[in-house]
């Protein structure tokens, strides 16, 4: 009877055409996931004038979106590793596209907050799965790539947003600009062929055709026997997934990688709010400050993409750690500069190395854990990072009431890059080995007790 490693088999695999059609759907729905988000600030100015909204209550509407992506990680995170990741990601797709879409139909406010809501709840609960499937099937040193490439795709949809607003919103009014947003859902027919369960979570509920069809698609030069036994895959602890986060040393770098996630998107969402407003104060005209703004999602695309490359070639760590230190040092450096030249390479850099580096993170998470609680973990520490999201605005208001000189204001958007740095200095990798050991003991003293047969 032939035994595989499952690891092994799909780490051998070739990037095909399988990996090519999962991968241009997963960067077709982040698209619209941005979209989602984007569009709703291109439309502000009419439903402010259309309802009577001021802006506070403009304010609001927008962060309940924010507010759903938050509970929407964290509960569809959990519910992906309980009941397989193809349902809880298909749910999220049809939850955000149709919601969006019916935006498009809202009559007032109180309706339009509704569905802002719970498309935000679909968007957060497709983020998890698609890294933690991505990762699942990647090939061996290919991981990083693919979900950076991925995460490149949330700036594509922010430059969609934008050019269907400026075609559509003049001719069409705001109504029809939400009507894009339902294009997933009418492709979704041919997404859920790529959509796949964790091979953890198909082993472990004896789903073994599911599970044969699963490796046949990710390397169909490899046999499959009829009588193949599988094994490579941690088992399922007992207990929740989340409990699992805290057990098997895991609970420090837990704790690490939910701090920098919370730091990391504070300065993120804080940088990219009131950067115009910031080079402004310091002298700017507002063309040059939307200038500095294209510039930083520039950085972002190439950054996310280096990154991605560098951290499959030398470990994701290595290659975190000193980017968001260079963020901190270029955010810093901005407050300083009076060269128009050397002040947009800052930008570029601090672009890199807050958002690409930040990108990344979500591809050090989904391989910091085991399969069987890997969307639970990217859910709760991309929840978590959205509290960050909804403080860092907050927190660049507060420092401009303050009225400090410009270099002071960059100062604190920099410091939060330092805290993430730091953080994930203190994440032990040795979880990860100390995991592996116990398995590979359990192995030597039983040889087969973590095979599971697939005859019958």
């Amino acid at each position: 009877m032939t035994t595989i490693n499952i690891r092994d088999f799909i780490g051998g695999a070739r990037f095909g055409r399988f990996h090519a059609g999962m991968l241009f759907w997963a960067c077709f729905i982040i698209t619209f996931d941005m979209y989602d988000l984007v569009v709703y600030g291109s439309v502000l100015p009419v439903l402010m004038k259309e309802w009577s909204l001021g802006p506070v209550a403009a304010g609001a509407i927008g962060s309940y979106g924010i507010f759903g992506m938050m509970v929407g990680a964290i509960l569809f995170g959990i519910l992906a590793d309980r009941l397989g990741r193809k349902r809880v990601l298909t749910a999220s797709v049809i939850l955000f596209s149709l919601a969006s879409a019916l935006c498009g139909f809202a009559p007032g406010p109180l309706e339009f907050s509704v569905l802002r809501f719970l498309g935000g709840l679909g968007i957060g609960g497709i983020l998890p799965c698609l890294i933690a499937m991505l990762t699942d099937y990647a090939p061996k040193g290919r991981a990083n790539t693919l979900v950076a490439v991925v995460m490149c795709f949330f700036s594509v949809g922010g430059i969609l947003a934008a050019f269907v607003s400026m075609l559509l919103l003049p001719d069409f009014g705001w109504h029809v600009v939400y009507f894009v947003a339902v294009l997933p859902l009418l492709f979704l027919p041919f997404m859920l062929k790529y959509f796949l369960d964790s091979p953890a979570v198909l082993l472990e509920q004896g789903r073994f055709s599911e599970l044969r069809s699963a490796l046949s698609k990710v390397n169909p030069a490899a046999a499959l026997p009829a009588d193949v036994e599988f094994s490579g895959l941690q088992e399922k602890e007992a207990g929740s997934p989340v409990g699992a986060l805290f057990k098997n040393h895991r609970a420090l770098g837990t704790l690490m990688i939910w701090i920098a996630f919370f730091m990391c998107l504070l300065m993120i969402n804080g940088v990219s709010t009131w950067l115009p407003k910031l080079m402004i104060e310091a002298g700017y005209a507002l063309d040059s400050s939307l200038t500095f703004m294209i510039v930083l999602n520039v950085g972002a695309i190439v950054g996310t993409l280096v990154l991605g490359k560098l951290a499959d070639k030398w470990g994701v760590k290595k290659v975190l750690i000193p980017m968001f230190v260079i963020s901190a040092i270029s955010l810093t450096l901005l407050g300083f500069g009076n060269n128009m030249a050397i002040l947009l390479l800052l930008v570029f850099i601090t672009g890199a190395c807050t958002m690409g580096a930040q990108n990344i993170s979500y591809s050090f998470v989904s391989q910091y854990y085991p399969s069987f609680m890997r969307s639970t973990a990217i859910g709760l520490a991309s929840g978590v990072g959205r509290l960050g999201a909804i403080v860092g605005p907050t927190f660049g208001g507060v420092l401009l009431t303050l009225a400090l000189p410009v270099q002071m204001n960059f100062l604190f958007f920099a410091i939060p890059g330092l805290f993430a740095a730091l953080a994930f200095t203190f994440v032990p990798l040795a979880a990860k080995s100390a995991a592996r050991k116990g398995r590979d003991e359990s192995q030597a003293e039983a040889a087969n007790a973590d095979t599971v047969t697939a005859a019958g």
